[in-house]
């Protein structure tokens, strides 16, 4: 008979690690913005245009992004990976050089160099566990061409 426990956390990440993801590094201005890498960004809906990311709510990011009415999400290109260590990496200021940023629309911190930048209004935060599942509308987008940064069994991979 099928068990209803739940599988402990190192099995869960040891699983959820077979699964490649795109890297995208999320942006929210505040008194110091606040930024962070994630895997967990998806399209939710076309009509209306939503997406999704998820964040701990333990993060240093959490704060701001709770507060943040707009935020920025940078799809990273396959020679972005230092920049993706560095906004996983706590305790430094992932916006100090050599980082180039600037303000975008609506304040929001807007990374240079990423393959789309998309300005989202944030439409919804729904708690799940010890993260939060942030629902945001697209209000600005651009792109360019390249390859994107890959991430599986926890390591950053180019895609080609």
């Amino acid at each position: 008979m099928p068990t209803t426990t739940t599988i402990g956390a190192d099995l869960f990440r040891s699983l959820l690690r077979r699964h490649a993801a795109g890297v995208v590094v999320i942006t929210a201005a505040g008194a110091r913005p606040a930024g962070f890498t994630a895997t967990s960004f998806t399209s939710v809906s076309l009509d209306p245009p939503l997406v999704s990311f998820c964040l701990d709510r333990r993060s240093s990011s959490w704060p701001t992004l709770e507060r943040a009415e707009y935020v920025g999400v940078h799809v990273l290109t396959e020679a972005q990976e230092e920049l993706a260590r560095r906004f996983a990496t706590s305790g430094i200021d992932r916006f100090a050089a050599p980082v180039a940023w600037q303000p975008g629309p609506h304040g929001v911190p807007v990374l240079s160099g990423a393959l789309a930048v998309l300005v989202c209004r944030v439409a919804d935060r729904v708690h799940a566990g010890d993260h939060a599942i942030v629902l945001a509308s697209p209000i600005h987008g651009e792109h360019s061409e390249g390859a994107p940064l890959l991430y599986h069994d926890g390591r950053y991979l180019k895609a080609a």
